[in-house]
């Protein structure tokens, strides 16, 4: 009798640890973690040129016969390329300002054109505003700025071309003109946020 209560024990310690037993069903089995994404702001801008320095000299021509006038024709310069990378938050934008440190002589202007983008650029580029009479007023000379690139170094990006003439081109003042060795102007580009 003992043997069979043995026997009927077992059988039910056997059952019981059957029931608590799990079968893993074939098929797919998953894990999972997270992937952190970080595009960092970018606003950074350069003037380039092929070689030397970005200072440039713009001379008036002097007459060489008795009775003529000073011309300004040759007194222009496109050496010179604005490059420029911005990475913008959400919808916002920016713009790329211009000023003078000091005023132009008297009688005269500066003109710089900012020239359509040249290839190699990518993104939302912005618009150049066009010719742009230069001041120590901060005056805006691209907008609309995205995230975008412009490429780098001379030819890429977009070339300023700078004119020196007459302040009235149709009645020059030439009374205003005075004789000057040289008058150092700084001419500085801003990127900044539309605000």
């Amino acid at each position: 009798m003992k043997l069979t209560k043995l026997f009927f024990a077992a059988v039910i310690v056997l059952s019981a640890n059957a029931t608590f037993a799990q079968v893993v069903p074939a098929g797919p089995v998953s894990a999972s973690h997270l992937v952190n994404i970080n595009i960092p702001e970018v606003a950074l801008l350069d003037l380039k040129v092929a070689s030397g320095t970005t200072e440039i000299t713009l001379n008036g021509t002097a007459p060489t016969v008795a009775g003529d006038a000073m011309n300004f024709d040759n007194a222009t310069d496109s050496s010179i390329w604005m490059n420029y990378s911005s990475i913008v938050k959400g919808n916002f934008s920016r713009k790329i300002f211009v000023a003078l440190s000091d005023d132009v002589p008297n009688g005269l202007k500066l003109t710089v054109v900012a020239s359509e983008l040249s290839t190699g650029g990518a993104g939302t580029l912005g618009t150049a505003s066009g010719e742009l009479t230069l001041s120590t007023a901060e005056q805006d000379i691209v907008t609309g700025i995205g995230s975008t690139y412009s490429g780098n170094g001379s030819s890429k990006g977009r070339n300023l071309t700078y004119k020196l003439n007459f302040a009235d081109t149709d009645t020059p003042n030439y009374a205003a003109l005075r004789f000057l060795d040289a008058v150092p102007l700084t001419v500085t580009y801003t990127l900044t946020d539309n605000l």
